[in-house]
Formats: C-alpha cells, sequence, structure tokens
C-alpha cells in the first residue's frame, strides 16, 4: 500500500533556501528505494519553514532509505541548518480521485 510521510522542517533563520538547495538534489537512489514522489515546498507566510511530501511504495521502503549512504550525507548537510522544529503526518494511503491504485 503507497505510504506518505507529510512533513514540516523548520529552518535556522535564513536558512531555508540552503536547506531546500540540499532537499531538491537529483537523487535517483530515492527511486530506486522506492520512492513515487518527493516534492519540496516554500510558503511567503512562513519563510523559516520548509514542507516536504514524499510518497513511498510502502512504509518498509520508506524506512530502509534513511539507511542509503546519500542520503545518510544529506541529513547530516542538513542538520546544522535546522531549527528542531518539526511536524507532520505519515499515513496509508487508501485512494485518490484522480485514478490509480493506492
Amino acid at each position: 500500500m503507497t505510504f506518505a510521510n507529510v512533513g514540516t522542517l523548520g529552518a535556522q533563520p535564513g536558512s531555508r533556501d540552503a536547506l531546500v538547495a540540499i532537499l531538491t538534489r537529483p537523487s535517483a537512489d530515492l527511486a530506486a528505494a522506492g520512492c513515487l514522489r518527493y516534492d519540496v515546498g516554500v510558503s511567503a507566510e512562513h519563510p523559516d519553514t520548509v514542507f516536504v511530501v514524499e510518497l513511498w511504495v510502502d512504509a518498509e521502503s520508506h524506512h530502509a532509505s534513511l539507511g542509503l549512504p546519500s542520503v545518510r550525507a544529506a541529513i547530516d548537510e542538513a542538520m546544522p541548518l535546522l531549527s528542531g522544529d518539526m511536524g507532520g503526518f505519515r499515513f496509508d494511503v487508501v485512494g485518490s480521485p484522480l485514478g490509480g491504485a493506492a
């Protein structure tokens, strides 16, 4: 079942764009690990927040991806830019009005 991880990452003041640059680097490893979609967004209303929407083939693929060397390196690089203010939701996708299997 498709797994969604939707969250917010608080950035240190003035670090949002650097964090976005790390999160939006092309990564063949994510697709190979089962990532179907990885979208990064920002909002003028929240200048120190980065929004992330991830869709995975399943929760296990998401969990396993956190051990990939390229993902670990990106996390290590991003850590100093984070404020520690994080939030979000994880859930199994049950359907979509756009069609396709969940």
